[in-house]
């Protein structure tokens, strides 16, 4: 494989603020990006960045309704908080329903694959929700990690802006080693695997067992 893929990702949305200027770098440096959003952020004006998000060619995916750790909750719950989100994501897609999850603090049990019917998504991340890691930490971690089929997990929560500032160095520098970033669906196709149910991805290649 001569190209190498990578995904771009961003987690808490959505909001008014942090979405918009994460969209905004996106477009700057000509690169799509995957956001699974938290059910309970997606109101009218939030429903109308992830719709931008999406018509721009984004993908939009399921981070549950309130950002609870599930192995806590029941079989009931669990089922409710991914449906709301599903729900609330196809009135932002026009109705394409979302393939993805990603767990809330990838807190995971063996029930949650029987609640969920999604493919479960990790992810490398930096640690980018504590206020003091620097957007040139953030940067120097991803890159430092970057490789062919990977996940990147980054979050677009409100006021988050040193990841903003990150992607700026993050995007340049990655197409410079010779990466195209694609959705979390894109990647699955370009690295010639299918999801499976039943496991949870940082890497399509690496995770993936014929």
């Amino acid at each position: 494989m001569d190209t190498k893929y990578i995904a771009l990702t961003f987690d808490d949305g959505p909001n008014t603020v942090t979405t918009p200027q994460v969209l905004d770098m996106l477009k700057k440096h000509n690169v799509t990006a995957s956001f699974f959003l938290v059910g309970n952020n997606i109101n009218e004006e939030s429903a109308k960045v992830a719709r931008e998000c999406f018509e721009y060619g984004c993908e939009i995916c399921n981070h549950s309704r309130t950002h609870s750790a599930m192995p806590q909750q029941s079989s009931e719950e669990i089922k409710a908080e991914i449906e709301y989100t599903n729900e609330k994501i196809k009135q932002i897609t026009g109705g394409i329903a979302t393939k993805f999850f990603r767990p809330p603090y990838i807190a995971l049990c063996d029930s949650m694959y029987d609640d969920i019917p999604l493919t479960f998504i990790c992810g490398n991340g930096a640690e980018d929700w504590l206020d003091e890691i620097s957007a040139e930490e953030r940067s120097k971690r991803i890159i430092g990690q970057a490789q062919n089929g990977m996940v990147i997990l980054l979050h677009d929560m409100e006021g988050n802006f040193r990841t903003v500032q990150a992607l700026d160095t993050i995007i340049p520098e990655l197409k410079k080693q010779g990466y195209t970033f694609v959705t979390v669906s894109n990647l699955f196709a370009k690295c010639g695997v299918t999801p499976q149910h039943g496991k949870i991805y940082t890497n399509v290649l690496t995770d993936y067992k014929a």
